[in-house]
């Protein structure tokens, strides 16, 4: 299977870029680093990976407007082909909308245990509170400050005596272990079926009156004591495949869409004309467009006095 490509943004000595950099290069790990790009064109980093063989991007921040310099990185890490950006002290606080041009594909390090210690000074703060354990998070990056979805955390104890620099050291060593983890994780869990399934089942029980069982071996979701409207297939009757399985109209909706894109759709074995197959293992899912399928299929199915309630409620 083909490495996740990611870009690494840096402002200084780039140590946990280099964390990142040498974890890629085992055999088994499932990411490479296509980029890294700094707003410090002096920035150490920059050395290292040029040294590595990485391509590189620089552009001072100095002098340009913040959306007219995250612009100029966006479009740098997008030619890269980067699939993924992981933030490795970089000293930027980015636009809204450079961060919902990646939403859920760009991840970050922080020296604290989330959610105490935002910003900066962790180790002092952690120290003066007489915290027992500083420590390290990662997590993926949101429009607030230090505050997505923790991925992973390390704690690292307090030692008597202990300054910030002396913490902050063998914090390092942590941040170097963990992010690496987490990323490789991070970077396969869309093909993962366990997370698909999960991704599934949030948004099937976002809608009125579901329950979820298990049907030829596979979890399905229906009307609470009603018709199913979907299945999670994970290699059912050994065809390889994890997908989404889902109503339509018939044999001409099914070979319609399946003509459009072969890649995505296709007709699932068993289940007849009525059904839709979505596959769920190519790592590049529109969960929206999966919410709206699981939508249309369960309306497919559901009674009129549920269908009533929501097109009423979708009037307000």
């Amino acid at each position: 299977m083909a490495k996740a490509k990611v870009a690494v943004l840096i402002s200084g000595s780039g140590t946990n870029m280099a964390a990142l950099l040498y974890a890629s290069r085992a055999a088994d790990c499932p990411y490479e680093i296509v980029l890294v790009a700094a707003n410090d064109p002096e920035a150490k980093g920059l050395r290292l990976a040029e040294a590595e063989g990485v391509k590189t991007f620089a552009l001072s921040h100095k002098g340009m407007k913040r959306p007219e310099h995250d612009t100029a990185m966006d479009a740098a890490i997008r030619a890269s082909g980067a699939q993924w950006v992981a933030l490795a002290g970089y000293m930027r606080i980015l636009t809204p909308e450079f961060v919902a041009g990646w939403e859920g594909r760009m991840v970050n390090i922080h020296p604290s245990l989330l959610p105490k210690y935002t910003g900066l000074h962790t180790h002092d703060r952690a120290i003066e509170a007489g915290d027992s354990h500083g420590g390290v998070t990662v997590h993926l990056v949101t429009a607030e400050l230090d505050d997505g979805p923790i991925l992973g955390q390390t704690p690292v104890a307090i030692l008597p005596g202990d300054t910030a620099d002396t913490l902050a050291a063998r914090v390092l060593i942590a941040e170097h272990q963990l992010y690496s983890r987490c990323l490789a994780d991070l970077v396969t869990r869309e093909t993962r079926p366990e997370w698909l399934l999960e991704q599934v089942r949030e948004r099937a029980f976002a809608l009125p009156e579901v329950e979820e069982t298990v049907s030829h071996g596979m979890a399905c979701f229906g009307v609470l004591k009603g018709k199913k409207f979907a299945y999670f297939s994970g290699n059912h009757h050994g065809d390889g495949r994890i997908a989404l399985l889902v109503k339509i109209s018939g044999a001409d909706e099914q070979a319609m869409l399946i003509e459009q894109d072969e890649d995505l759709y296709f007709r699932p074995a068993y289940f007849g004309d009525g059904w839709l197959g979505i596959h769920l293992d190519r790592g590049d899912n529109d969960w929206e467009a999966i919410a709206d399928w699981l939508w249309l299929s369960w309306r497919a199915v559901a009674p009129k006095r549920l269908t009533d309630l929501m097109d009423a409620a979708g009037q307000f």
